[in-house]
């Protein structure tokens, strides 16, 4: 087979994998189905074809992130290599910090709860 030409068009779930927005095509696909994608202000399938130009907005666990589409590649390369194949116009991140009511569900302070090994001998070293 020969190399393939200049892509123009390509799956929307193939492009968000190559551009390393989503570690496999099965994530990609999922949040496409999730409703986490949106292209050009609709919600595609994962079939729909993307072309340069195209906007996207990501929704993802830590950021929502809309991007310009400037490259189409089915190519998964390095992060730097990702990073060409988009214009990001703007990113939110979501960094929360942990709220109170999280220590019902496990999360406590450093230093806070069952002392560690190194405290228990120095317990039992002078209790002893």
């Amino acid at each position: 087979m020969g190399e393939k030409s200049e892509l123009t068009k390509l799956r929307v779930d193939k492009w968000l994998w190559a551009a390393r927005f989503f570690k496999t095509r099965g994530v990609a696909l999922d949040a496409i189905k999730g409703g986490k994608i949106e292209l050009n202000g609709h919600k595609p399938k994962p079939s729909k074809t993307l072309m340069v130009g195209d906007k996207l907005k990501i929704t993802q666990v830590h950021r929502q992130v809309e991007v310009t589409v400037l490259v189409i590649s089915d190519k998964r390369g390095s992060a730097e290599m990702a990073q060409t194949m988009y214009q990001i116009d703007s990113e939110i991140l979501n960094q929360r910090k942990p709220s109170p009511d999280m220590a019902l569900v496990g999360y406590r302070e450093k230093g806070a709860g069952r002392p560690t090994k190194r405290d228990r001998r120095k317990i039992q070293k002078w209790t002893s």
